[in-house]
């Protein structure tokens, strides 16, 4: 049983051919550009994504020189367009997870905030699709229909009409509790008339593709931090994962019990296999990877894989204050700024770089904190995936700030072998999670070296630092959220 999985993601799309062990045979990757735009838009292009969907596809099964049985996808989760249902001709941009634009829109629904915490799990924020989709239907188009790029793309694939429930869990228009379309919250974004894409498992076979050859069957689809959840081996209440991509996302199991946060963590559908459906915690740090690029635009590094090298032992007591793309959980303030402090003539770039690096585990060790608060467990060994985990530095300055080791997965591919699991277990159920995701020895564990009095200091002055970025809130009279 080979399996091609496809990870459609912000900055490229990841093609891997998996076999029966769970072995990866070949890989192929497809760069995409998002477009940041005045005003805190991020822009793709569908067609730009669908291509490197089916040229990163075919690569990789070239590469392999295999027959596939399936092709299993994860996708952005939160990232939006608006299409034309019989022909699939897109009708707008993508509007990426990252975008701002519908900032007004929440602010309109304050007054039902609550309601849609208690019902979806999650905050009333831009950063889920339903603000977004509402957003296209006032700015840009009424024709077609408005979906995640996931039915989008599985459209093209098999020409049905489907999203999965983990990408809907992201949508705060879904009852986390029914796992069903909210009709009344449908109403609040002006979405009630909508044609919504049929809600299906992880597990479940949803059509057939020829897109890469003979027909296989579709199965296998998920959103893509909670693949990576999945495939590092997170199945128990309490374990917990960072992937370290163009954002960083903290993700921990908490069973079947769909948790309530109440110190700004949202709650998702995990995974739904064999017709059980488990949930999660999670956290979102706009920037990490993006942050880096940052630098690189700015010209204070001269590549992101040069960061460990530009970097100081420390950062001069300078702070970085990281909301570059406003601040997620558990802040959850579109409209933070971000800012160094601290500097004098004596900071250099390499101070910078360390002040950035910081921020990035900072943000981290602060989401782990609420984590803790929501589940009544401390997250006592986090395992970590994505791009930025070769940063030896970041990945020092996280089990510090964190205080408990990092466990490096000894993959890059977390989001597309999750995907291949659920795939796999698609076509034979008679496999179990345990069994397509297995054991793995750690690609490198990281231990704190830093006490944690210094450790706690560090996180109070960064807290206060953060804090003084935040202008009044325009959505409530709360003060900004400390976390130390």
């Amino acid at each position: 049983m080979n399996v091609l999985a496809i990870d459609q993601g912000t900055s490229g799309t990841k093609a891997i051919v998996v076999d029966g062990e769970g072995s990866v045979l070949s890989i192929a990757e497809v760069t995409v550009r998002p477009v940041y735009l005045p005003g805190g838009g991020v822009e793709q292009d569908p067609n730009e994504l669908l291509d490197s969907v089916l040229l990163a596809g075919r690569r990789a099964i070239a590469e392999a020189g295999v027959p596939i049985s399936a092709v299993a996808l994860a996708n952005q989760g939160e990232t939006v367009l608006a299409w034309e249902r019989s022909t699939g001709r897109p009708l707008s941009a993508a509007i990426v997870w990252q975008d701002r634009r519908s900032a007004s829109i929440c602010t309109e629904l304050t007054v039902h905030a609550s309601v849609f915490a208690q019902r979806t799990g999650l905050v009333l924020d831009p950063y889920f699709s339903a603000p977004k989709m509402a957003w296209l239907r006032r700015h840009v188009t009424r024709e077609g229909v408005v979906t995640t790029t996931d039915t989008w793309i599985v459209h093209h694939l098999t020409g049905e009409f489907v999203t999965d429930v983990t990408t809907a869990s992201r949508s705060l228009v879904l009852g986390l509790d029914s796992v069903d379309w909210d009709v009344e919250l449908l109403d609040h974004f002006g979405l009630a008339a909508e044609q919504l894409p049929r809600l299906v498992a992880c597990d479940e076979i949803v059509g057939t593709t020829s897109a890469f050859g003979p027909a296989v069957p579709v199965v296998g689809l998920i959103v893509d931090q909670q693949a990576a959840l999945l495939a590092e081996g997170c199945l128990e209440p309490g374990a917990a994962k960072c992937t370290y991509g163009t954002g960083a996302f903290l993700l921990a199991n908490t069973g079947t019990s769909a948790v309530r946060s109440t110190s700004g963590l949202t709650t998702s559908v995990a995974w739904r296999v064999g017709g059980e459906t488990r949930y999660c915690v999670d956290g979102q740090v706009y920037a990490a990877a993006s942050a880096v690029r940052w630098l690189r635009d700015l010209g204070i590094i001269s590549d992101e894989t040069t960061i460990d090298a530009a970097a100081a032992a420390d950062s001069g007591g300078v702070l970085f204050s990281p909301a570059l793309a406003g601040l997620a959980a558990p802040w959850w303030r579109p409209d933070a700024t971000a800012a160094f402090t601290g500097m004098s003539l004596a900071t250099t770039g390499a101070n910078l770089v360390r002040a950035v690096i910081d921020s990035i585990a900072a943000q981290i060790a602060a989401l782990a904190t609420v984590v803790e608060v929501d589940t009544g467990c401390a997250i006592t060994r986090l395992r970590a995936d994505g791009g930025l985990t070769n940063s030896r530095a970041l990945m020092q300055a996280q089990a510090d700030l964190l205080q408990a080791p990092v466990e490096i997965y000894p993959s890059g591919h977390a989001t597309a072998l999750g995907a291949a699991a659920l795939a796999r277990l698609g076509i034979d159920p008679v496999l179990s999670l345990e069994t397509v995701t297995g054991g793995w020895t750690p690609a490198a564990t990281f231990e704190p070296r830093m006490s944690a009095d210094r450790a706690a200091g560090f996180m109070a002055s960064w807290g206060e630092c953060v804090a003084r970025m935040m202008p009044p809130s325009p959505m409530s009279d709360d003060r900004p959220l400390e976390v130390s």
